[in-house]
């Protein structure tokens, strides 16, 4: 695993939870942070908590709100707060792996072509709020772990691992080799995410048809797909079970990161 740096000092985070994650995390080099003089006041106990800590912090440079907003993109809601730091810090698929190795319970996410960064954000927040150990995302078609997606994670970036894959299909089957079982979510699945937990047990990425609930030691991923299109064909045939979830009315249907959300309670409060 390694850092990547950002090749100048403008900010590349903004927002109170999403700047206050990184200053606290000991992996992140820190250039400079914006405060304004309002929002000062209120990062001082993070300012503290990093003194606390040892790391090694500058001093912040406060700066009028209107040349902050200037250094951001049009429309950021930064709270009168920004970060030029490093990136956040890279995974692979193979660091998933070994961990799952040295734990009972390993619960990953794939997010297939999911492109928006503000469902992206949302699904990094709720698979670090419900305990999931890790995320995978496509390299190309992937928004980048700052900005906006950041700021609507609220400090998830610092928290969940996110690792890149090139190929999404050969990537399933790399984990399938490695005793997961990978849950595609699609709104025409034959069975209902809560029926599939019930009634399966996982812990050899093989089905057994045993009515109680699943083996403790346990190796699962859920595919998710991008809003209109859902899981591209490919990789919905390298999954190893289609599953829905079980909405009723006139609105069947949920946005990606909602989706997640329940998906995920479903995977870990089985």
């Amino acid at each position: 695993m390694k850092l990547k740096k950002n090749k100048h000092s403008n900010p590349s985070l903004y927002g109170f939870h999403s700047v206050r994650e990184a200053w606290l995390n000991e992996e992140r080099t820190i250039h400079t942070l914006y405060l304004s003089e309002q929002a000062q006041r209120g990062f001082e106990q993070t300012i503290s908590e990093g003194r606390k800590k040892g790391l090694r912090r500058p001093e912040p440079t406060i700066i009028e709100k209107h040349r902050l907003e200037k250094m951001l993109p049009r429309g950021a809601v930064h709270q009168g707060i920004a970060l030029a730091c490093t990136n956040a810090e890279e995974h692979d698929v193979q660091d998933f792996i070994i961990m799952a190795n040295s734990q009972e319970k390993t619960v990953l996410a794939i997010l297939d072509q999911v492109t928006d960064p503000h469902n992206v954000g949302a699904i990094l927040r709720s698979a670090s709020a419900f305990g999931l150990d890790g995320v995978i995302m496509q390299k190309k078609h992937a928004p980048t772990l700052d900005g906006v997606l950041a700021k609507t994670a609220c400090g998830a970036v610092d928290h969940i691992p996110v690792a890149q894959a090139t190929n999404l299909s050969r990537t399933i089957k790399e984990l399938q080799d490695e005793g997961f079982y990978v849950i595609g979510l699609d709104e025409h699945g034959k069975k209902e995410i809560g029926q599939v937990m019930r009634t399966r047990q996982y812990n050899t990425g093989k089905l057994t048809d045993i009515c109680e609930p699943p083996d403790e030691s346990t190796k699962i991923v859920i595919v998710l797909g991008s809003e209109g299109d859902g899981i591209r064909r490919l990789v919905k045939e390298s999954c190893d079970e289609m599953v829905k979830l079980p909405t009723k009315g006139a609105i069947a249907s949920l946005n990606v990161s909602n989706a997640a959300a329940v998906t995920f309670y479903a995977l870990m409060h089985k």
